[in-house]
């Protein structure tokens, strides 16, 4: 998620220093290099030591130690950073942020840095509500840093409230969220997901495998780049993303329906759903009983979704999924002619660790062109992630459309 990302992490002294150590754990894991500046309250919980194995990074403490390159410290690391994170961040140091002081390492490379700063407060349920409290961070929104508001639980000092410091997993995802914002402001994406379902009678039905998992993490992710987004979602258990707009369907037809609707001004349309291929002829008003050892159902042809998507295409970047069992690049390639595609995500399904239900997924970015991007077995949310920086580097390459489509 934070490939190649530069991550300061300031460390403040409070009995959450301990969740900031797996920080930059996570924050390395997802790919960002991380430095950390440690206040002196801070080493009272945690050695230098232990930030620097896991950081892989020295560890700045002091404007008055020994460096082992000689340079303007505080002002090197600011102009290092793609972001300034201070986790946790104590009453003390955001009183001192709010007002300009820089009397520590901590402080002085804040005021230096202009990149992104964001900040966790984490402190006593009564502290962090203190007016005074409150006042400073209200200032330093307004002057454009990033609060992560702090969760609520039982502290450390035994009370319940707000200034639990948030899990690092959640912190990393609101780093990432926050870093990526905007880079989609503008465009309106549409997502279908999960599989549609087609009735037999009025108690059963033909369906796939399809969880919906990738769709929804896709426009999960669209919502987070600032993109207006439509998800357009066969029957799933999933929880719809934060500020995405859901259409429910059931049917292939439904969703062409949908889909159709969405599309006109639409700028990405991302075609994750596994659509049921047929449907019962004759649907039954009746519960089917079960008589004979045998049960004849006459299929008809549903719709191709994506095939009418691509003969309709202006100026839209449509991208199809291709979920194969053998043959998986030509069968890719096949498609993608033929549906008009700018291009297909393949992923062969009978591989472990792939395809319906699973968290992970294995996959491919084919391209009109031929060109392949592969990506290897990872988490749905970072094949997202990958998705949608592909289509914004072609679209940001690629000649505008005229309103004829040529």
């Amino acid at each position: 998620m934070l490939a190649a990302k530069k991550i300061l992490l300031g460390v403040c002294g409070g009995i959450a220093v301990y969740k900031a150590v797996e920080l930059v754990s996570r924050l390395r894991r997802e790919g960002a290099a991380v430095k950390v500046i440690m206040t002196g309250s801070a080493l009272k919980f945690v050695s230098q030591l232990t930030f620097r194995e896991i950081s892989g990074n020295p560890v700045a403490a002091s404007m008055w130690a020994d460096i082992p390159v000689y340079n303007v410290e505080h002002i090197a690391l600011a102009e290092w950073a793609d972001a300034l994170v201070i986790a946790p961040a104590t009453a003390n140091v955001l009183a001192k942020l709010a007002s300009g002081i820089a009397d520590d390492m901590l402080t002085t490379t804040a005021l230096a840095v202009k990149a992104p700063i964001i900040l966790c407060p984490a402190m006593n349920t009564n502290m962090y509500e203190n007016p005074v409290t409150q006042s400073n961070l209200e200032k330093l929104a307004a002057r454009g840093l990033k609060i992560i508001q702090p969760a609520s639980g039982r502290l450390a000092c035994g009370t319940y409230g707000a200034g639990r410091l948030p899990e690092p997993i959640d912190i990393v995802q609101e780093i990432d969220d926050y870093l990526r914002g905007g880079s989609m402001s503008g465009l309106k994406v549409v997502v279908t997901a999960g599989g549609t379902i087609e009735p037999v009678d009025p108690v059963r039905y033909i369906g796939n495998r399809s969880s919906g998992k990738m769709g929804y993490a896709i426009a999960g992710e669209a919502v987070r780049r600032g993109a207006g987004t439509v998800l357009v979602s066969g029957p799933s258990s999933l929880p719809v993303p934060p500020g995405v707009t859901a259409i429910k369907v059931e049917t292939a037809v439904e969703m062409k329906d949908a889909v159709l609707a969405e599309y006109g001004d639409a700028d990405i349309l991302i075609k994750a759903a596994a659509v049921a291929d047929y449907r019962v002829k004759d649907i039954c008003a009746a519960k089917i009983k079960k008589k004979e050892e045998t049960l004849t159902l006459e299929l008809v042809k549903n719709p191709d979704i994506l095939k009418e998507l691509g003969r309709l295409k202006t100026k839209q970047y449509l991208v199809g999924f291709a979920a194969e069992t053998d043959n998986l690049v030509e069968n890719a390639r096949v498609k993608i002619k033929e549906k008009n595609l700018d291009m297909i995500v393949a992923n062969d399904v009978s591989m472990p660790g792939a395809g319906f239900n699973h968290d992970t997924n294995i996959v491919k970015f084919i391209y009109p062109s031929g060109e392949i991007v592969s990506m290897e077995k990872a988490s749905k949310q970072e094949i997202a992630a990958k998705l949608l920086d592909q289509i914004s580097a072609a679209i940001s390459s690629r000649p505008e459309r005229d309103s004829q489509g040529c």
